[in-house]
C-alpha cells in the first residue's frame, strides 16, 4: 500500500469539501459509451457527489468508467425503473427537472438550481420517456437556432450543469463543506485509500482515523 502524500491529501480534502450533495443527475436509459463517460466527467467537474441511473439493459452498470475511474469520484445509484428512481429522489426532497423541449419548458438559464435538483436526462435517440415526463416536476430546454431538433445528451447535460454550477458558486454554495460529517470522513478515506477501503469492507472492519496529513493512525487489518 502506497501512503498518500500530504499534497495529495490536501487536494482530496479540497475537492471533497466542495461536493454538492443536493445536485444530481438522473440518466434514463443512456447507453452509449461516450455519453456515459461524458456525463460522469461533467458531474465530477461541477462537484456533484453522486448521480442516479435507470439502466434496464445494464450499460451503466458494466461501463468501464463506472467500474473504474469516475466511480471513485462520483457515486452511482442504479434504479430498476423510472418510477422507483423518481420516487426515491422526491422522497429525499429533490425537484426532478426534465431536460425536454415541451410546451411548458422554461429556458434552462431561468431555473433556480440552488434548490435541491435532480436533472433528468433521457436516452440518446428518444429523449425522456413519456412516463418520466409525467413524473417530473418541471421541464427545461436549451434554446436552439439551427435545424437539428436537439443536442447530444451529454452536451445538453454539460450546458445545464454548468449553469447550475454558476448559480451555486454565486450563492456561495461551494465555499463550505455541505456533506454530513460521517459521509465526508468515510468518503475521504475511500478516495485516499481505495484498495484498503475495499479490503476493510470485505472484512467488516471500520476505517481507521487519519491524521491531518492523511496518515493512518492505526492499521485496520491488524488482528486484535
Amino acid at each position: 500500500m502506497v501512503p498518500v502524500t500530504p499534497e495529495r491529501f490536501a487536494k482530496l480534502n479540497y475537492h471533497l469539501s466542495r461536493r454538492q450533495p443536493d445536485l444530481t443527475v438522473l440518466a434514463e436509459n443512456v447507453h452509449k459509451t461516450h455519453n456515459i463517460a461524458a456525463i460522469l466527467r461533467t458531474a465530477d467537474a461541477v462537484g456533484i457527489f453522486g448521480i442516479h441511473a435507470v439502466s434496464e439493459t445494464g450499460e451503466f452498470r458494466h461501463h468501464h468508467i463506472v467500474s473504474g475511474g469516475s466511480k471513485k469520484w462520483v457515486r452511482l445509484t442504479l434504479h430498476d425503473n423510472i418510477d422507483q428512481a423518481v420516487s426515491d429522489l422526491k422522497d429525499d426532497g429533490f425537484c426532478v427537472l426534465a431536460a425536454h423541449p415541451g410546451e411548458s419548458a422554461c429556458d434552462y438559464r431561468d431555473f433556480d438550481y440552488t434548490q435541491k435538483t435532480a436533472l433528468l436526462m433521457g436516452a440518446e435517440l428518444d429523449g425522456v420517456t413519456s412516463r418520466a415526463l409525467e413524473l417530473a416536476d418541471e421541464q427545461v430546454v436549451v434554446p436552439m437556432e439551427g435545424m437539428v431538433a436537439s443536442l447530444n445528451v451529454s452536451v445538453a447535460a454539460a450546458l445545464i450543469l454548468y449553469e447550475a454550477r454558476r448559480q451555486r458558486e454565486e450563492a456561495g454554495m461551494y465555499e463550505e463543506c455541505r456533506l454530513p460529517a460521517d459521509v465526508y470522513t468515510r468518503t475521504l478515506f475511500e478516495w485516499a485509500y481505495p484498495e484498503l477501503a475495499h479490503r476493510c469492507r470485505q472484512k467488516g472492519r471500520q476505517y481507521p482515523r487519519l491524521s491531518e496529513d492523511g496518515d493512518m493512525l492505526e492499521n485496520p487489518l491488524n488482528d486484535p
